[in-house]
């Protein structure tokens, strides 16, 4: 068995990257009162009112009991209100509350210095190559990926 030094291995360095991340954005969204998948599902939302419940756990990358956890939190705190959809009565609807839109509004302001900040480290080609680069990592990783 050849082993690998962690230095050599991307994946540290991929995973050092997006705990960084994940770190700062908690910090900076902390007095916002949200933490980071709140604000990627109240995100989601903005986007797309009335996204059921299983897509915007796809979307945010949860698993759908997760999602259902926050949806109820979001919901107790009057950020989200959940409605039956019209046609199919067994599917809740969910959208923002003036409420959400407002913490959101907050939060977003606190993310968008984050990310804005971090894309100004690097130069225009630098950002559209790291894109490149990690969407390559991205392929290479499903193709690769048992089903």
């Amino acid at each position: 068995m050849t082993s690998m030094p962690a230095s050599e291995r991307l994946g540290s360095h991929l995973k050092r990257a997006e705990q960084a991340l994940n770190a700062t954005k908690h910090a900076v969204l902390k007095p916002a009162g949200l933490t980071v998948p709140q604000y990627a599902a109240l995100l989601q939302l903005s986007e797309h009112p009335g996204i059921s419940a299983a897509a915007l756990a796809r979307a945010c990358m949860v698993t759908p009991p997760t999602m259902n956890t926050l949806l109820k939190n979001l919901q107790e705190r009057g950020l989200i209100e959940r409605t039956p959809h019209e046609w199919h009565k067994n599917v809740l609807e969910t959208r923002l509350t003036e409420r959400g839109q407002e913490v959101l509004a907050d939060a977003d302001a606190r993310a968008v210095r984050v990310e804005r900040g971090l894309s100004a480290e690097f130069g225009e080609e630098e950002r559209e190559r790291l894109v490149a680069l990690l969407g390559r990592c991205v392929d290479y990783l499903e193709s690769v990926r048992p089903r």
